[in-house]
């Protein structure tokens, strides 16, 4: 009887060392060497690339909208706790207003909307944009910040992701990024 309980408390301690510290620790090693940047929560100065941001006025290139809620209903802007879908179909009658709001603010500024500027991501924090969804801001942008277009035109182009090895997904522009660059303009 006591041999067998000596066996299961070695292989238990095995087991623990193996899957509780072994298989962790070089799970976390790989992503330090391989992905730092995005183990790490790809945290910079202003904020993360991988979680969208609010940005207002037409002196920012503009991401897509937030559909994150808090627990109390109230909008939360880019809130990763909040993190979720609106849930709201295309016959919603919510979805249609908050979309012509958004499209009349876009052009009010002087953007022409795009469908990824006037509808949230899945998740509500998305922080990439369609390069074309970027192109359509240039203008407003450049006037806004009293600089040439073919500038922020050619800063838009600098800052196209292609899609991952060439042919997952699509190309991207990450706001942030291209913001910080904006920022960094004189």
């Amino acid at each position: 009887m006591l041999s067998y309980l000596r066996r299961s408390l070695v292989i238990s301690a095995i087991f623990i060392v193996l899957l509780g510290l072994a298989y962790p620790l070089l799970g976390t090693g790989l992503a330090q060497l391989a992905f730092s940047h995005q183990a790490n929560g790809s945290i910079g100065p202003d904020g993360s690339t991988l979680i969208g941001q609010q940005w207002k006025g037409p002196e920012w290139f503009q991401g897509r909208p937030s559909a994150t809620i808090d627990a109390a209903g109230k909008p939360s802007p880019y809130d990763a706790m909040a993190s979720g879908a609106a849930n709201l179909g295309p016959r919603s009658r919510l979805l249609e207003k908050e979309v012509a709001r958004q499209a009349a603010r876009l052009r009010r500024e002087g953007i022409t909307p795009t469908n990824e500027l006037v509808t949230s991501s899945a998740s509500g924090l998305d922080p990439d944009i369609s390069p074309r969804s970027a192109y359509a801001q240039v203008s407003a942008v450049a006037r806004a910040r009293r600089l040439p277009v073919a500038e922020v035109r050619r800063l838009v182009a600098s800052h196209i992701h292609p899609a991952q090895l060439g042919f997952l997904g699509a190309p991207y522009v990450n706001v942030l990024d291209l913001n910080m660059a904006l920022a960094a303009l004189k």
